[in-house]
């Protein structure tokens, strides 16, 4: 019953599949990020990261202060230069002219 806990509530990953990802060879939370998709969802890992991280130290027997948090990168999403410049209003209107 405590295996079905829920641990990534965005990704629906049971406790259980951590650890079958761990008997597997997955020991960092890097790699199951990757193997199970837990904190990959909206939140990004902010609420199951924690507990992912005590699920490896318990199964693994290491310390969990040795146990690094996941890398993060910044969502991608295309964005125009001209979100980042100063005086948008300016660039809206040179290009309007030059049309």
């Amino acid at each position: 019953m405590e295996n079905d806990l829920i641990i990534c509530r965005c990704e629906e990953i049971t406790k259980s599949e951590i650890i079958a990802s761990i008997n597997e060879g997955y020991t960092t939370v890097n790699d199951i990020r990757r193997r199970t998709r837990a904190g990959m969802g909206f939140c990004q890992g902010k609420t199951c990261e924690r507990l992912v991280q005590q699920i490896i130290a318990q199964q693994t027997g290491q310390n969990l202060e040795n146990i690094l948090p996941s890398t993060k990168r910044p969502p991608t999403r295309p964005i125009p230069i001209a979100a980042f410049a100063k005086g948008s209003d300016e660039i809206e209107m040179k290009s309007k002219t030059r049309a």
